[in-house]
């Protein structure tokens, strides 16, 4: 059954509404051939960024809705029940947006940002590196100024959409200092010296393309330099904390999925002249899974609206990516030992859902990152900020 959702506005509950609807007609008859075949579904971008899904989180006059992050990553949760490939695809796109949207100058959004927001434009964001994955700070991408352009060289792993996107974000050293030593640029694809790697094999996700992007003298104006010069790890970690909001609910999303499958194969599925959802132990399980979801749910929706107050929202970003990724393995595991013998065929899309979950505790840093970030946070002994909801 979907999730019972207490929202904002009338314009949030229609937007839901449109998910959803989308989601039954455009996601749902496609889902289980796109990820059997390993077919990245790149029309559904452009729908759902016609529709104006992929905009969502983002302002007005640069193409997009302006709406809460509380109400993005609910649809995102609708997206995620039924096709995560192309939730997730839709996190990293906006992920890919956020340093333009939030760093660049305006004449800089005025131009990319309408079409990137539209769907015309699919990103992709480059920050991994193979042998610096959780320490970005660590990366060897190097882009070296030469008169009115940069050049960049280096190797970027794990970049979701790679070699299908129109746009990479991406992180590259411009000077030895650790920390102040990190740009960021939009490179369109098609530039010369950027390339992709066949996608890689992965257990799970199969409708979301994955692959290595290499640089080899990859020459990009100074215009396409976002924030300034140095800036670019700032922007790297300011961009992680809402992509790890986007990946909770897609986790959660996905979670929903395998428990709205598990209940209704217990509904119909008898043993002992009874419906197996009636068997008490089979019950509690059923019951564990939704107490999951729905407390994954209030922790990622509680850290969205810090982030609509305008306050500090790291730790809570981690927590809420740890506390939903980490169910979400627990609960597609459960739905799995709900269907028994059934639940590890491919006849039914719990085994896929199990397979997916699994990729969500690692990437948007790992959840052993995620412990590291709200440990810091608690040593630091910040104190809390008090607010007022709806006060000016």
């Amino acid at each position: 059954m979907p999730a019972t959702r207490a929202l904002p506005t009338e314009e949030a509950v229609e937007l839901i509404q449109l998910t959803r609807t989308l989601a039954a007609k455009e996601l749902a008859p496609r889902v289980a051939d796109a990820e059997a075949d390993e077919a990245f579904p790149r029309d559904v971008f452009r729908t759902l960024g016609r529709s104006g899904l992929l905009g969502l989180p983002f302002a007005e006059e640069d193409g997009g809705a302006d709406q809460p992050y509380e109400v993005y990553l609910q649809v995102l949760e609708e997206v995620a029940a039924v096709w995560s490939s192309v939730a997730v695809g839709i996190s990293v796109h906006a992920l890919s947006c956020f340093p333009l949207a939030r760093f660049g100058t305006e004449e800089q959004r005025r131009r990319w940002l309408p079409d990137m927001l539209g769907g015309e434009l699919l990103g992709a964001y480059c920050l991994s590196e193979p042998h610096a994955g959780s320490d970005p700070a660590a990366m060897l991408t190097c882009a070296v100024r030469d008169g009115d352009h940069y050049v960049l060289n280096g190797t970027k792993a794990w970049t979701t959409h790679g070699g299908y996107a129109d746009f990479y974000t991406v992180m590259a050293r411009t000077s030895d200092d650790r920390a102040r030593g990190i740009s960021c640029f939009l490179i369109p694809a098609g530039t010369p010296g950027l390339s992709a790697d066949p996608p890689e094999r992965k257990m799970g996700l199969t409708g979301s393309a994955t692959a290595t992007m290499r640089l080899e003298n990859v020459r990009v104006p100074v215009e396409r330099l976002i924030g300034q010069e140095g800036q670019g790890l700032k922007i790297a970690l300011a961009s992680l904390d809402c992509g790890r909001l986007g990946i909770s609910a897609v986790a959660t999303g996905l979670a929903q999925g395998a428990l709205d499958h598990a209940v209704r194969y217990a509904r119909e599925r008898e043993t002992f002249g009874k419906p197996i959802i009636e068997h008490q132990g089979l019950a509690f399980v059923l019951a564990d899974m939704s107490a999951a979801i729905e407390s994954a749910r209030a922790t990622a929706l509680s850290a969205a609206r810090l982030k609509d107050l305008g306050l500090p929202f790291t730790r809570e970003a981690s927590i809420a990516k740890l506390v939903a990724t980490d169910n979400a393995m627990k609960v597609t595991t459960d739905a799995v030992q709900v269907l028994g013998g059934y639940g590890y065929t491919r006849d039914f899309p719990v085994e896929r859902y199990m397979r997916e979950a699994k990729v969500m505790q690692i990437f948007e840093g790992t959840n052993q990152i995620q412990r590291m970030i709200i440990s810091r946070a608690l040593d630091r002994d910040e104190g809390g900020v008090l607010t007022v909801l709806g006060k000016e």
